[in-house]
């Protein structure tokens, strides 16, 4: 029998699509996506798609590729498989959590989970206000945000429902994230470890321990005398790059168990991975170009754009080396062959790291890899970053660049002196992981420029997923900027399928350590079949 698996604020769906992908050396994945709960409507959409798709098991129809060809249209292929279809309205519910009836959230959990009494909660309540950007920007945490205490919505689901198991990931910035009155990471734990005591108000210090939070990469050495494990707060952070993802992405994630067991398993944590650079991950998706915007874009012009670099009065200022690298580059540049790239390209993708993960023949292209316009002088800028990404192997900063090519912000020269940004222009070093692919990405690709100088661009948003390691036939819909919204918002699947293995040693592998009881660091484990993960293709 499937464990069900309750996902809140799922956004596009990464933590389900890596517990659902989890699979035994048997081939059978024990983990089942039971009720996928998201707010937006567009990211809901692909959470209903993907949904759809794994209503198939390894087989999904043809007509799913053909959607993603756009050959057909949803509705076309929701038609032709309406008791798929219905599954999948019924798994992922667009729904605000926190507006909508509790009533009915329960409801939906209970007929969801049925008869199992083994089961996983996950999900992350919205971060922005922790975030140190969004606090930047804001001022501080405000207690009137709504955000900062939707994380009570998951512990009230906690309270009354009472999962074995659970899973709650947020950004880094929660850890230093606080009120007037206190840290709010530390009440965070405080309510999650009594979600029961938490919700009726109790504010003692005394209360009972209902879970037992633990680090994902670092074992319990110790416990206090009533059982909690304890952990330095940054222990519950996850560097992402150290477990096989190609990004620099550090999160907080927190693996909850309930302490009713009778004895906690002797966790095995997640293992330490090579690093997978950028370019294995993008550098075998299509060469693209970038747009020219307000002059209208052809191939011609960008090109006649990019050839007027050399001439501009501030070239003879970049530095030498530099300018030798930008004017090889422009001596070769030639529009794509693909020019700027669709929604579906007929194309055979490559990828230099697990390709059975992410390369899908059925497809016969790859979606969602369209390119955005930018101003001229962002094009110079973009052509500088490379071309200095390419000679100094790693990104300018703003006090490195040639002061015409200054973006014309208020507080620039802040952050020329080391403040505010300072890298406001950002290359990926093509042989390094990427840094941390965020919703920001949505607003404009200044912190994404791809490490090709003759593509001369940000990154699109198939680029941006691979990043995020979601395999080429998760289809992200809505318009491009929604679409590179959900991808920075969710969690990478790879990293959720190592752990989803965690999870399932607690529910399944025989109790080794009793409550409040030392521990001794265990061999660490709890990692993807090393032969399918670390091979090369």
């Amino acid at each position: 029998m499937s464990i069900p698996v309750i996902d809140l604020f799922a956004g596009p769906g990464g933590l389900s699509e890596g517990f659902s992908a989890f699979a035994l050396p048997n081939g059978v994945k024990p983990f089942k996506v039971g009720l996928s709960i998201e707010k937006d409507s567009i990211a809901h959409q692909t959470l209903e798609l993907r949904s759809f798709y794994r209503q198939f098991g390894n087989q999904p129809p043809r007509q799913y590729f053909q959607y993603l060809r756009r050959e057909i249209t949803r509705s076309e292929l929701f038609a032709g498989f309406p008791q798929q279809a219905k599954q999948a309205r019924k798994e992922a519910w667009c729904a605000t959590l926190g507006e909508v009836s509790t009533a009915e959230v329960d409801r939906r959990i209970t007929e969801s989970l049925g008869p199992a009494t083994e089961w996983v909660l996950i999900g992350g309540p919205p971060c922005q206000a922790y975030s140190m950007a969004g606090r930047s920007r804001n001022g501080g945490i405000d207690p009137k945000d709504d955000n900062v205490f939707l994380y009570k919505e998951y512990f009230r689901i906690l309270a009354v429902h009472k999962p074995p198991v659970f899973v709650m990931e947020n950004v880094k910035g929660l850890l230093s994230a606080r009120t007037k009155k206190s840290r709010i990471f530390h009440q965070m734990l405080r309510d999650l470890e009594n979600p029961i005591s938490a919700l009726a108000g109790d504010t003692s210090n005394d209360r009972t321990l209902e879970y037992q939070i633990f680090s994902l990469v670092e074992p319990a050495v110790q416990f206090e005398a009533n059982g909690r494990p304890v952990f330095a707060d940054s222990d519950f952070v996850i560097k992402s790059e150290k477990y096989g993802i190609p990004q620099a992405r550090h999160r907080v994630i927190l693996l909850g168990i309930k302490n009713q067991r009778h004895e906690t398993p002797a966790l095995r944590v997640l293992r330490k991975r090579k690093i997978v650079s950028t370019n294995e991950i993008i550098a075998g998706l299509p060469r693209l170009r970038s747009g020219l915007s307000k002059k209208g874009d052809t191939e011609e012009k960008w090109l006649g754009a990019l050839k007027q670099m050399p001439m501009r009065k501030w070239f003879s200022s970049v530095d030498p080396s530099i300018r030798e690298s930008i004017e090889k580059y422009l001596e070769r540049l030639r529009p794509p062959r693909l020019d700027r790239g669709s929604e579906f390209l007929s194309c055979s993708p490559r990828v230099g790291f697990y390709a059975r993960w992410f390369l899908d023949k059925r497809i016969g292209g790859v979606c969602n890899h369209s390119t955005r316009g930018h101003l001229k002088k962002d094009l110079f800028r973009y052509l500088f970053c490379a071309a200095y990404g390419k000679v100094r192997l790693k990104t300018p900063l703003l006090a490195e660049f040639p002061h015409e090519l200054l973006p014309e912000h208020d507080n620039v020269m802040t952050a020329m002196d080391g403040a505010n940004f300072p890298d406001r222009f950002r290359v990926q070093i093509g042989w390094r992981c990427a840094t941390t692919i965020t919703s920001h990405i949505s607003k404009d690709g200044h912190y994404y420029i791809h490490p090709d100088p003759t593509q001369c661009r940000s990154l699109t948003v198939r680029e941006a997923a691979r990043l995020q390691t979601f395999p080429d036939n998760y289809f992200f819909e809505g318009p491009r900027t929604f679409q590179y919204e959900q991808v920075g918002n969710a969690v990478p699947p790879l990293l959720a399928r190592q752990i989803a293995r965690v999870v399932w040693q607690v529910l399944r592998e025989p109790p080794k350590i009793r409550n409040g009881s030392p521990a001794k660091p265990p061999r660490p484990s709890g990692h993807l079949e090393k032969a399918s993960l670390n091979g090369r293709r």
